[in-house]
């Protein structure tokens, strides 16, 4: 996408409201063009504003939908994956490749990913060629920035083209350490002209401080992915930033976990950065009723059925077991939920009584409101099972009962299928305090790192752990998930399960190449997706990642 491409889509439509009304002359030839300062000057710090907004809105779909972040984030980790079940959810083997790491260059949620998240890029740059207020010109990069990290964590390289930059070149590429770099040297440079009155649906220094801590986190995994480095100068910084939130006394823990990502989510005390939807109507609505309708059975909510869901995603029952840190036997039933709230399973905001969805994690027989055992479109027990078939095809009488489903967004009703007003979640106040605990442990510091998660678990309401290591040295009875249930890394998967973290955290704790269900043995180039073929055709700085 080229930069005058933006300029057409959003600026000059706002150039002819503003001509039309009378309040800007352009003084233009036949034949002639406008320059940036032109087109600036008739737009106005609204028509900036304008174009800031679009940037905004570029945030939804690329994060919200099921097959784009999150896939490649989730899919292709122990948290998640997707089964043929029949002719449903087959789409020629493009869920079944992210989970077992046998993609290429040609998948298509690699390219529409790329593209999409440049598109935030771009978009976010045309914003600094409109002569930009300080906070606008702030906010646009700290959306720019945003979307850089995730380029450059999932694909090692990104392209960035500055306004002025000559349109005939093709953009720069920066990858590895140099992306970190510019990355973290614009989150330093904007955080002052960040707006304090700024909210959480709004680039804030909150926000910012966030993600510089993810930043410095993970900059040691982006310059050597096989084997992450941590400098004691970042872990410092991620600490002091992390406790000056934490003291600053702004957030504290939801009162119920689910209230993050509940329809109301924006009134919840640990929201620092949102995306906004709007419930029943079109406008500013990223299609979050997805989250739900992409794991839930065809008959899942009376109203809507035989059309109640899609019948999709899963989770492995490793990963579900991780919640137990005690050791007792899992039962996969409603007896678990005793281990961690966060496995769900509890009438919330009265679902149980509207709808018999309990938001969590759904195993065994479903009921809906009113209390009846429901059934599948074949008429059996409507009963939830945590044994896929290992090749993740389904056939015959259970094809539409196999897998854990994972409902981390309370339903919005009615707007069950509509326009969901669910806030989708970027940062809260745990990502701070799990980030600080994990700088502390990483920095030899493991009794304040314990003190941090047990207060984060008490919060939710599990037991304390005794010890914490980063990973579980002895994770025994978890089979072949990739790290046992007491350790900083099972924590951050039970705190942030199907928030498009995990992918990023297995790599960051060394674990991404691990053996788990449905994964057999892995190739090291799956640390980074492939460039797309027809970004490298069409951008010559792109380099293709090493075994592809």
């Amino acid at each position: 996408m080229k930069l005058y491409n933006n300029i057409t889509k959003y600026a000059l439509p706002l150039i002819a409201v503003f001509a039309m009304s009378g309040c800007t002359k352009l003084n233009e030839g036949l034949g002639s063009t406008l320059t940036n300062s032109q087109v600036s000057s008739a737009l106005g710090a609204q028509g900036t504003g304008l174009l800031l907004s679009a940037a905004y809105s570029d945030l939804g779909g690329v994060f919200t939908g099921q097959d784009q972040v999150f896939s490649l984030e989730e899919n292709s980790t122990d948290e998640s994956l997707v089964p043929t079940r029949g002719g449903d959810w087959d789409d020629n083997g493009v869920w079944r490749v992210i989970h077992n790491h046998t993609w290429n260059a040609d998948h298509g949620q690699v390219l529409t990913v790329f593209n999409n998240l440049n598109k935030i890029n771009f978009d976010a740059t045309n914003v600094l060629g409109f002569n930009p207020s300080a906070s606008q010109n702030a906010e646009a990069r700290f959306i720019r920035a945003l979307a850089l990290y995730y380029l450059l964590d999932i694909y090692g390289q990104f392209p960035l083209r500055n306004p002025g930059d000559n349109l005939l070149l093709p953009p720069t590429v920066y990858a590895g350490q140099a992306g970190a770099t510019f990355i973290i040297s614009e989150l330093n440079a904007i955080l002052p002209n960040l707006p304090a009155s700024n909210g959480s649906n709004l680039a804030n220094p909150d926000a910012c401080k966030v993600l510089l801590m993810r930043c410095l986190l993970q900059q040691g995994t982006w310059a050597n992915r096989a084997a992450p480095t941590f400098a004691a100068s970042d872990m410092a910084t991620v600490i002091s930033l992390g406790n000056g939130i934490i003291s600053g006394g702004k957030y504290k823990y939801a009162t119920n976990y689910f209230d993050n990502f509940n329809p109301t989510n924006d009134q919840s005390p640990e929201m620092i950065f949102r995306y906004v939807n709007n419930s029943g109507v079109s406008a500013n609505n990223s299609g979050i009723t997805g989250r739900w309708n992409m794991t839930l059975h065809y008959n899942s909510y009376t109203p809507y059925n035989p059309n109640a869901g899609w019948n999709g995603f899963s989770t492995i029952s490793d990963f579900y077991s991780s919640f137990n840190t005690a050791g007792a036997p899992v039962t996969f039933g409603p007896a678990d939920t005793a281990w961690d709230p966060r496995l769900g399973g509890r009438n919330y905001l009265g679902s149980k009584t509207i709808s018999g969805i309990q938001p969590g994690f759904l195993v065994g027989q479903q009921y809906n409101e009113k209390g009846v055992a429901e059934v599948d479109r074949k008429n059996n027990p409507l009963a939830f099972t945590p044994v896929i078939a290992a090749n993740m095809l389904e056939t015959g009488s259970n094809l539409e009962l196999t897998g854990i489903r994972v409902v981390k967004y309370a339903p919005d009703y009615p707007q069950y299928q509509g326009n969901g007003g669910n806030d989708l979640v970027f940062f809260r106040y745990s990502d701070v305090v799990l980030m600080v605990a994990e700088a502390n442990l990483r920095s030899g510091n493991a009794a304040a790192a314990l003190t941090l998660v047990n207060q984060l678990r008490a919060a939710r309401g599990a037991a304390p752990l005794a010890t914490l290591n980063l990973v579980d040295p002895n994770p025994g009875a978890q089979g072949s998930v990739p790290d046992g249930p007491n350790s900083l890394l099972a924590e951050l998967g039970r705190e942030f399960y199907w928030e498009s973290h995990r992918r990023t955290d297995l790599q960051r704790f060394g674990q991404f190449l691990k053996v788990w269900q449905y994964k057999p043995t892995d190739d090291p180039k799956y640390l980074l997706f492939p460039i797309p073929n027809q970004a490298l055709a069409a951008n010559p700085n792109l380099k293709q990642n090493p075994g592809y």
